[in-house]
């Protein structure tokens, strides 16, 4: 379960959402959670609403009007709607004044009330963006991530397979390291899983016989990566006596691997004494991108071998 406070929101997001911290001051320290989102139907931002609240409601120049246009017992009544909605915070947008009674009310009730010099639409759509990378489901895996020609490749495999050489020659070769020996994994969209390394192993690779590698220092800024998405798996897996001959020359089935409900393409790659494995990998993920675009080389080669059999 992720989860994240608003004084985290706060901290995180203060320059970039021009914000200023205006009262409610004992609420900073409120939560929201994943598992809160998932089980209650509400927006994560949108502006002040009643009916369809959301966990932090936006108040731009056209909700401060509403608010001034109701009698005191009609603007009490939005107050307690919002605090009983289980509301996180409250934000002012643009340069609409704030008024005296809502800094009551946020004083009195506990939630945080900020004010914002950006507009309201573009305050959403950051916060909105914002939330959801830090609530998103998350898990692990073990293996080497990188950026192997724009694309996101995890390399997994057994024990002592040569999962961190490898990474370390593709890095020579001019791929970014993401993450080594332990792989974190976001699903920040339907579709999408973010791969990002923990803060304790940033930038390291761990190779056998070496150590602890820094990457970043012997290879400078351009060889690692913060974050990238994944997009596919390279399984590395050794051969019995180096035998490939059982294995399908031409698999004609797209292999998946699914992680937080996301298939993601994987290709098995034996290991053998004398194969370039760092060119297999830059291979797999040149034809990932061709796939991407639509050009399927089996496929490609299956017609034409049909029509060579028929004549065509």
């Amino acid at each position: 379960m992720s989860q994240i406070s608003v004084r985290q929101l706060f901290e995180h997001k203060q320059v970039r959402l021009e914000l200023s911290h205006v009262a409610g001051d004992d609420g900073t320290n409120r939560i929201i959670d994943s598992e809160a989102v998932d089980s209650l139907n509400r927006e994560m931002v949108s502006h002040l609403s009643r009916i369809h609240p959301s966990w932090v409601q936006v108040l731009s120049e056209t909700e401060i009007d509403y608010l001034d246009n109701l009698t005191l017992e009609e603007r009490e009544e939005v107050f307690a709607q919002v605090e009983q909605n289980g509301t996180l915070c409250l934000i002012v947008a643009g340069s609409t004044r704030v008024p005296s009674d809502l800094i009551d009310f946020a004083n009195r009730s506990g939630i945080p009330l900020f004010a914002s010099t950006k507009a309201s639409v573009h305050l959403m759509w950051l916060i909105r963006h914002y939330l959801a990378k830090e609530l998103a489901e998350t898990t692990t895996r073990h293996g080497v991530f990188l950026d192997v020609l724009g694309v996101g490749v995890m390399i997994t495999g057994e024990s002592a397979v040569g999962k961190s050489e490898l990474g370390l020659e593709l890095i020579t070769r001019g791929s970014g390291l993401v993450a080594d020996d332990v792989v974190e994994l976001h699903r920040i969209a339907p579709d999408t899983l973010e791969g990002r390394c923990p803060e304790l192993l940033r930038d390291f690779l761990e190779v056998r016989g070496l150590g602890m590698l820094n990457i970043r220092t012997m290879f400078g800024e351009t060889s690692v990566r913060r974050k990238k998405s994944l997009k596919l798996i390279v399984y590395l897996h050794q051969t019995q006596n180096g035998d490939l001959s059982r294995m399908d020359r031409l698999p004609l089935v797209a292999t998946h691997q699914e992680i937080l409900g996301v298939k993601i393409n994987t290709v098995n790659i034996p290991v053998v004494a004398g194969r370039n494995l760092a060119v297999l990998v830059e291979a797999a993920a040149r034809n990932f991108v061709l796939q991407q675009r639509g050009i399927d080389t089996m496929q490609e080669f299956i017609s034409r071998h049909d029509q060579f059999l028929t004549g065509d």
